[in-house]
């Protein structure tokens, strides 16, 4: 079964750090973009960062530029979303995938994947 995990969620004070994981069970992410999405209660699902699939391209909301780093370790067939000085804000539930065209990084370009996992739920709070 071809299907992404997403894991690494949980609560976090403010300011605080978490390192989501995206790995991928079935089938190889080496040809894949990774794009990392989030939804927050009564709010669409929008796009936080993607990688392509050799990690030379990134991209970021502007929401989170400097605080977030997207990276990729193809041979553990996982992307990695590092949230560092979260805000009250990030509250989400967050969501990695896939998408074929390895080449291309398109922020929130959600029409374009291919395979969704089912969410890690981030909660920032004091």
């Amino acid at each position: 079964q071809l299907q992404l995990v997403e894991s690494g969620g949980g609560l976090v004070q403010p300011g605080g750090s978490l390192r989501l994981s995206c790995a991928a069970s079935g089938f190889t992410l080496d040809y894949y973009t990774i794009g990392w999405f989030r939804q927050a209660p009564g709010k669409e699902r929008e796009g936080v960062s993607c990688i392509s699939s050799r990690g030379g391209t990134t991209n970021y909301a502007d929401s989170v530029k400097g605080r977030f780093t997207i990276s990729r370790d193809n041979a553990k067939n996982t992307v990695y979303l590092q949230m560092n000085s979260l805000k009250p804000e990030d509250t989400a539930v967050y969501y990695c995938a896939a998408d074929p065209y390895g080449d291309r990084c398109l922020l929130g370009y959600i029409d374009g994947m291919d395979y969704w996992g089912k969410g890690t739920l981030v909660t920032v709070s004091s």
